[in-house]
């Protein structure tokens, strides 16, 4: 029932065969509502099925002659320099610059400002022109025992049916302005399988969702309108990790490159107007979860991936690897973002493994400076990093936050404060925190698993905390403990967090 171009790439060229042969339409006098929603179907070939002719028929003529899907007299305005479009914030690096914050909670108590309901999920919310963007899941009605092949054990995989949705809510009060929902059968380890992992992504008008089965998406961030989509999984042809598609895309220029999977195919750069594939590149085994990053290592502009079996430097435009150094995480639990300091790029993963990895000179080689010795660096599995001054702050193993040296992967201290309740309460594994440092004031702001949000002061010296505050309720159950794995936004003087009822946002100017 759909045009396919490219793969399974499509652009709306559908339309029933009793159509005129001749549509004649004025597109510059047409208006789409901004409540629009275009929902699918993914099916198993990987074709996709609309509910609307007409209006897909719109956009592939809108396309095809170079036409913005936005409404020319109202278009999504570029970016704000305060905006947090993207996971890990505007640069990708977990640093929040917006001056005129308030973070002494004995002074300036935040306040709530609202709250929308939400479903289930991890994933974060993007905050761009006015807009919030965030995913969800909306489960079906299942008894685990009907489940195929059954759900007793924390490995075992099963089909549980439900969709995922995108919804775009307004920015100052949370109102629902579009959402868009398909169906996405799961296929993940079931006690994690409880919704969409990354990010949304806000770019040059438009907004990129990437879902747990592999569903990748590119709308019209002001109306929602769907402008090419396709199947990760079914294109590239391999198994769902058994966390699900998990690594958040990143735009670089005109391309959109993804963590992907299958033969050749790991890193995938594709158009980001059309979605069509510009270069490929590796062939783990696996993926992995990790989110890729561009960064300056030693003097050279790099795209980093961290795969299941080794460390990558490639060049973003073309593809072509520069180097790859072996560092096989357990499980093939690859999953927080590559750091960098100076020539020296540090990973983090599963069960103790932490590593750095030199990059010489030229950019063109590399090797292990640390890594596999146990009684070194951070392991944080979920945890993001911080790194300044030579220095990586991050939660890890055992519920404790650590400052390392990242020359050497000494460890200079460890503080149980930042991974527990403000009581004192919360042990348990898996302990897990999203770090961000706030440049202009120079403190840190840790957000626990509990719902916490914690204001400290970190040094190579000490942990001191100076604030703490919950935000939202733990609503998942993991290993019998209730938790929150969400990365927050940090924009406009607002935070802005999830857990699996709802999203909120809460003010953190003072009342300035």
């Amino acid at each position: 029932m759909s045009g396919a171009i490219g793969g399974s790439i499509f652009l709306f060229s559908l339309f029933r065969r009793d159509q005129p042969p001749e549509i004649k339409l004025n597109l510059k006098s047409m208006r789409f509502p901004s409540a629009m929603n275009l929902s699918y179907l993914i099916a198993p070939e990987a074709l996709f099925v609309h509910c609307s002719i007409a209006r897909t028929f719109v956009l592939s003529l809108m396309v095809s002659i170079g036409l913005s899907s936005a409404n020319e007299e109202d278009p999504v305005d570029p970016l704000t320099v305060n905006d947090w479009p993207q996971y890990l914030g505007p640069q990708r690096d977990t640093i929040w610059r917006e001056e005129g914050v308030a973070l002494e909670f004995s002074k300036h108590q935040p306040k709530l400002l609202w709250s929308a309901p939400l479903g289930s999920g991890y994933s974060g919310p993007a905050v761009a022109n006015g807009r919030v963007y965030v995913m969800d899941r909306q489960a079906k009605p299942y008894k685990p025992k009907d489940l195929k092949p059954g759900t007793n054990l924390n490995f075992v995989r099963a089909t549980i049916p439900g969709t995922e949705r995108i919804v775009c809510l307004d920015e100052e009060s949370g109102k629902l302005l579009w959402s868009d929902i398909y169906e996405a059968n799961y296929t993940s380890v079931f006690p994690y399988a409880i919704g969409p992992r990354t990010t949304p992504l806000v770019d040059d008008g438009m907004v990129y969702t990437l879902g747990a089965e592999g569903a990748l998406h590119a709308y019209d961030a002001e109306h929602g309108m769907l402008i090419w989509g396709k199947n990760l999984i079914s294109e590239y042809k391999f198994e769902t990790p058994l966390w699900g598609t998990s690594a958040h895309p990143l735009v670089d220029g005109e391309f959109l490159i993804c963590i992907v999977g299958g033969e050749n195919s790991t890193v995938v750069a594709f158009d980001k107007k059309t979605g069509e594939e510009k270069w490929k590149a590796l062939n783990a085994r696996s993926p992995g979860y990790s989110t890729p990053v561009i960064e300056t290592v030693n003097g050279h502009r790099q795209l980093l991936v961290w795969d299941a079996e080794n460390v990558n430097g490639l060049d973003p435009k073309t593809g072509e690897v520069f180097w790859s150094v072996e560092f096989k995480p357990e499980y093939g639990m690859a999953v927080g973002a590559p750091r960098v300091w100076k020539d020296l790029v540090y990973v983090m993963g599963f069960n103790g493994k932490s590593a750095a990895i030199r990059v010489d000179s030229e950019g063109r080689s590399a090797k292990v400076a640390w890594g596999r010795d146990l009684r070194k660096g951070v392991a944080g599995v979920m945890n993001t990093a911080y790194v300044r001054d030579g220095f990586v702050y991050s939660g890890g193993r055992k519920g404790l936050f650590r400052c390392i040296e990242i020359e050497t992967g000494r460890r200079v201290w460890a503080a149980e404060e930042p991974l527990r309740k403000a009581d004192g309460s919360g042990r348990g594994p898996w302990l897990q925190a999203f770090t961000v440092h706030h440049e202009p004031s120079g403190r840190t702001l840790i957000f626990n698993d509990h719902g916490e949000m914690i204001v400290a002061e970190l040094s190579p010296k000490k942990y001191h905390e100076v604030s703490r505050m919950s935000i939202i309720d733990p609503t998942h159950t993991v290993s019998g403990r209730l938790l929150v794995w969400s990365h927050p936004a940090l924009a406009n003087k607002r935070l802005y967090c999830r857990n699996d009822k709802e999203i909120r946002c809460w003010d953190l100017s003072g009342g300035e």
